[in-house]
């Protein structure tokens, strides 16, 4: 028998580890982030091109898929992660739960409202239409752009 400081112990790292958000992309329950591919990294801080550093993280998420509110809160309208139009150049500000964050990549169900935590809000676009050979992902970008990975 365990003692009950060990399982509360064990409890209680398994909820930080797990992060506060719920689940963003149908098919990937533990919100996996994208790994390197010819493309580049999907991690907080991965090197872009022109010395730049990735401000966010890519969230794996299958082109169609299902993308969902990681918190409960308020949609705060559409943001668009190009100056140039694409395929793939739609997403949405979301505000609650002491979070603010931007989501690349989706295609909404609406620009505005109140979520629920786990509510469909989208559907993830075509990545490999306009990226062919990148890991297609839904971009989580905290609107201050401090890294939300603990968060995932």
């Amino acid at each position: 028998m365990f003692p009950l400081k060990v399982i509360v112990f064990v409890a209680l790292v398994s909820i930080v580890a797990a992060g506060p958000w719920g689940q963003i992309c149908a098919g990937n329950p533990r919100n996996r982030v994208r790994g390197c591919d010819r493309h580049g990294c999907g991690h907080y801080g991965a090197p872009r091109l022109g010395g730049k550093k990735h401000l966010g993280v890519d969230v794996i998420c299958r082109d169609g898929s299902t993308v969902y509110a990681p918190f409960s809160g308020i949609i705060g309208g559409r943001v668009n992660p190009y100056r140039k139009n694409n395929a793939i150049n739609n997403g949405l500000l979301l505000r609650g739960s002491g979070f603010c964050i931007h989501m690349f990549y989706i295609r909404p169900v609406r620009y505005s409202g109140r979520i629920n935590k786990g509510q469909k809000i989208g559907v993830m676009l075509p990545m490999q239409r306009v990226y062919p050979g990148m890991t297609s992902h839904v971009h989580v970008q905290n609107c201050n752009r401090s890294n939300p990975t603990r968060n995932l």
